[in-house]
């Protein structure tokens, strides 16, 4: 978990491309964290932005 959301966001993209996976961002109380997307549950985090190996990232509100 990181409480800085620009290294959180730089780490998502790794991550994702590390992984060939989409992975989320998400936010739980006042830090972010980033898992892959199917791996959470909606209704426990908060999801910032989603990130595509093949397609770059994206807000999702």
């Amino acid at each position: 978990m990181s409480h800085d959301l620009s290294l959180a966001q730089k780490h998502a993209w790794r991550l994702a491309r590390t992984l060939m996976t989409p992975v989320v961002l998400f936010q739980s109380d006042d830090a972010y964290g980033v898992l892959p997307a199917d791996e959470v549950e909606e209704s426990e985090v908060n999801i910032l932005f989603e990130y595509d190996p093949y397609t770059g990232g994206h807000a999702v509100h």
